[in-house]
Formats: C-alpha cells, sequence, structure tokens
C-alpha cells in the first residue's frame, strides 16, 4: 500500500517523538511491503518562527494533499502568553486542522508491568485497564454561541453556549456503538441529563439508537458519577462516548491510569460530506510539548508509537501492522527494563523506540 502522510513534529518534544514513531512505522512498512511518504512541515512556534504564522499555507496545503496527518505537539507556554489567545499555536493551528472532524478517540491501557505507576490501589486494577473513550470534538460549550465576555468591570458578565443538534449527538454515538461492537459490546454514554436539555437530547437519542444494536449493552451515567466510577472501577469500563467539554476533562482523568499522559494516543476522525469528501484525519499523543525536556532525548515515544499504529489501522485499514506495533510497544513496557523517566526509568527516547523495533523484529 501507498500512504501519504503530512508529518508535522510541531514545538518542544514534538520533533523526538515524532521522528521516534515514524523509524518504527518506517521499519514496519518494509516488513509487510508498504510504501511510506512521509512529508514533513512547520507548524506552530515553530512555524511563527520562520514564517510568522502557526500554520503557513504550505502547510495547511500539504495537509489537505495528504491521507493523514500526524501531529507531534504546539506551544510553548513562556512564548504562548506573549499573544492574545485568538493568536496562539494551540487555536490557530489545532482548530483549523480539525475543522470537520467531529471523532475524538483515546485509548488508555494500563500494561500488567506498569501497574505500580497507576495511582490505584492494586485491589483496584487486578483486572488490568483498557478503555477507548469516545469524544464529541465539535459541539458543545467550545463552539456554541453566544460566546464571550461583556461589559465594563465591575459587571462584566461571560457567556457560554452547549448546544447540540440531534444529527451531531447521532454521529457520535454511531461511533461509540461501532466501536463498542468491535471490542466487548458494552458502551457507556455519558451524559447530565438531570441538569442539562443537551444531555436529555443526548440520553433520548442514545436510547433509541440503542435499538438497531441489540447486540450492544448501553448503560447511561451521569459525568459526576462517571468520574469517580474511574477511580473505583477503571477495569470495568470499556467504551465510553460523551459529549466535547465531559469528554476533555473524563479523556485526562482517565489518561493518568494509565501510568502517564507519555502513553496515550489519540486519533480525530471525521466521515465523508454529501460530497463524498473527508476532513483529512489528525493522529497526536496526548501530552503537551513538554519544553523542559526537549531536546534532551528524555520524551518517552510510546503515546506517538501507539498513535501511529491507532492511524494504520483507523485511516489504513492496516489490522495486522498495527497489531504487531502495539504488541510490540506493550512488550517493551512489560518488561520493564527499557523505560523513561517518567515511568521511573533511565532509558532515553532513542533507546525505548530502538528497544520497540527490536522486539517488532523478533
Amino acid at each position: 500500500m501507498d500512504i501519504v502522510l503530512a508529518v508535522l513534529p510541531g514545538d518542544g518534544i514534538g520533533g523526538e517523538v515524532i521522528g521516534a514513531a515514524m523509524r518504527v512505522v518506517d521499519d514496519m512498512a518494509k516488513r509487510f511491503g508498504h510504501k511510506i511518504t512521509a512529508n514533513y512541515a512547520d507548524i506552530g512556534w515553530a512555524a511563527i518562527d520562520k514564517h510568522g504564522t502557526a500554520l503557513p499555507t504550505g502547510t495547511r496545503q500539504l495537509c489537505l494533499a495528504s491521507q493523514a496527518i500526524f501531529f507531534g505537539a504546539v506551544g510553548l507556554p513562556d512564548r504562548d502568553k506573549t499573544l492574545p489567545q485568538a493568536q496562539r499555536p494551540e487555536r490557530v493551528a489545532l482548530l483549523e486542522l480539525r475543522k470537520g472532524l467531529f471523532a475524538n478517540l483515546r485509548h488508555v491501557v494500563l500494561p500488567p508491568g506498569l501497574v505500580g505507576r497507576c495511582p490505584l490501589k492494586n485491589e483496584l486494577i487486578k483486572n488490568g485497564i483498557d478503555i477507548m473513550i469516545i469524544r464529541e470534538l465539535t459541539g458543545g460549550l467550545y463552539y456554541g454561541q453566544p460566546q464571550g465576555i461583556h461589559g465594563h468591570s465591575p459587571e462584566r458578565t461571560a457567556v457560554d453556549t452547549m448546544a447540540y443538534s440531534e444529527t451531531e449527538i447521532r454521529r457520535i454515538l454511531k461511533v461509540g456503538f461501532e466501536t463498542a461492537r468491535k471490542r466487548k459490546k458494552k458502551l457507556l454514554s455519558v451524559d447530565k441529563a438531570n441538569i442539562l436539555a443537551t444531555s436529555q437530547l443526548w440520553r433520548e437519542t442514545a436510547t433509541a439508537m440503542g435499538k438497531d444494536y441489540p447486540d450492544v449493552q448501553l448503560e447511561h451515567i451521569y459525568v459526576d458519577n462517571a468520574a469517580m466510577q474511574l477511580l473505583r472501577r477503571a477495569s470495568e469500563f470499556d467504551v465510553i462516548v460523551t459529549e466535547n467539554t465531559f469528554g476533555d476533562i473524563l479523556s485526562d482523568e482517565a489518561s493518568m491510569l494509565a501510568g502517564s499522559i507519555g502513553l496515550v494516543p489519540s486519533a480525530c476522525l471525521g466521515e465523508p460530506d454529501a460530497l463524498g469528501k473527508s476532513a483529512v484525519p489528525f493522529y497526536e499523543p496526548i501530552h503537551g510539548s513538554a519544553p523542559d525536556i526537549a531536546g534532551q532525548n528524555k520524551a518517552n515515544p510510546v503515546g506517538s508509537i501507539l498513535t501511529a499504529a491507532m492511524m494504520l489501522r483507523y485511516t489504513f485499514g492496516l489490522a495486522a501492522e498495527a497489531n504487531a506495533i502495539e504488541k510490540a510497544t506493550f512488550a517493551v513496557l512489560n518488561e520493564g527494563r527499557v523505560l523513561t523517566g517518567d515511568l521511573g526509568g533511565t532509558a532515553s527516547c532513542s533507546g525505548v523506540t530502538d528497544a520497540v523495533i527490536a522486539a517488532l523484529r523478533s
């Protein structure tokens, strides 16, 4: 298969972890007979310094001409604060590249070898953790209108609007049901239907759609209870689907159950429009740019490596290749001999990458 990627390392540790993941992808491609065309471009502060904008026209055009976007990180806290919110790299670059991508998937796995790194007691995680969180990404509070701060101090007012249409709800719930059907056939829908009108519509829609998926066990839970139960019975969760704000919070909470935020991959996906066109899928590890360790070969590359596996599975349908990368990566984590500092080890970013490639070849 010919695979064409827009590779955007970005800021901080982005270049190191994306470089590590691409080494793994290239090795996999040679083993399975695929051709990878990886076209690199600037984004974030790396782009501002060279081109005067966080998302240059060339980068945008490259992404539109690619089959998938493989992204590292943007933003440097000390420099971000010198710009107005609307001009900061995360807002300028990420929101633009994610347009039309309504489904954010985060896969949180606690490998047996890292049980000691999980903040929960061993008796709560004895059955392991493997959770797929599906977050609606284009609606809700982050995009609803009206929005903003109005008036004059000391009597200013602020407003944010949470709004969802049935179409928006149905399409993300479909991703949830279809994903659950391919896993353990359990779907947990998170809302706040005892208070919010949007959640009442969400629950009604989920219940109605559940009749079309009789093989999937649908359960509803309020978001505050979901946050608590993630800590009490994380091993019982499988697929979670929820709206934008709830998903943002719950997925960050769940990421720490894996032992480090540096282990968690994510995908942003859309669907074809009426003309058959769809936005370019966007893949990124969930960690940030970590400028304090940038350039020191200390970053954990696992999140990026597992993100590459998600990309191969969801965009290119290469399940065997994705499984091979995941198997090799978790073999290294479970062995516990080659781990980066965030996991209590002393290995370098390149050292972990070497170990994953060695496991992939074995």
